[in-house]
């Protein structure tokens, strides 16, 4: 189930900060697939830097909006199949969206070399407002435990203010396929 602390029109919003931070990890000229992409601004945010981009979502509303950008696919991903069945993108994006049974699609669906970006409400957030139920919050270390066969770049989990919540993320990358030696990343910020 999708659950969102923003309101509906959120794609109106700016991207998220670990999603603007982690993004140079997605390989230039690399597909991004926005999970859950409401009105698409991690979609945007891609797009304006030159990634091709697909974005799911349940809400035809929603992709309707945001076809312009690029793939738009309206789909209930937790009702019926995924709808990208042996697809690969060099960054997957998944925001203030869990659904325990979708997880080891979305690591399945990083392409070697390629990165996934994941922020989403953990435990703790009942004591601070929504989502409240155990069933949309992430336990601890939750995130490492479906990413243990990528590298951790980046993980965090803890509380957030403005507004408050209590979050858990990563930047977790593939290993090339053509991989010898140690995966080499760009620092933020470097050229």
């Amino acid at each position: 189930m999708q659950v969102t602390a923003t309101p509906a029109h959120h794609g109106a919003q700016a991207p998220s900060d670990w999603i603007q931070r982690w993004s140079h990890l997605v390989p230039p000229g690399g597909a991004v697939l926005d999970v859950a992409c409401g009105l698409g601004r991690h979609m945007r945010w891609f797009y304006e830097r030159n990634h091709p981009v697909t974005g799911v979502d349940k809400s035809q509303e929603a992709i309707n909006s945001i076809a312009h950008l690029g793939e738009a696919i309206a789909a209930d991903i937790e009702a019926g199949p995924w709808p990208l069945p042996g697809r690969h993108f060099a960054g997957v994006v998944v925001t203030n969206y869990l659904w325990r049974p979708l997880l080891p699609t979305l690591v399945d669906s990083v392409a070697p070399g390629g990165v996934l970006l994941y922020e989403t409400f953990a435990q703790g957030n009942e004591t601070v407002g929504r989502p409240a139920r155990a069933d949309f919050l992430l336990q601890p270390g939750e995130l490492l435990q479906v990413c243990r066969d990528l590298r951790v770049v980046a993980y965090e989990d803890g509380y957030l203010d403005n507004p408050a919540r209590f979050v858990q993320r990563i930047a977790a990358v593939r290993e090339p396929a053509s991989h010898h030696g140690p995966i080499r990343l760009p620092l933020h910020g470097a050229p």
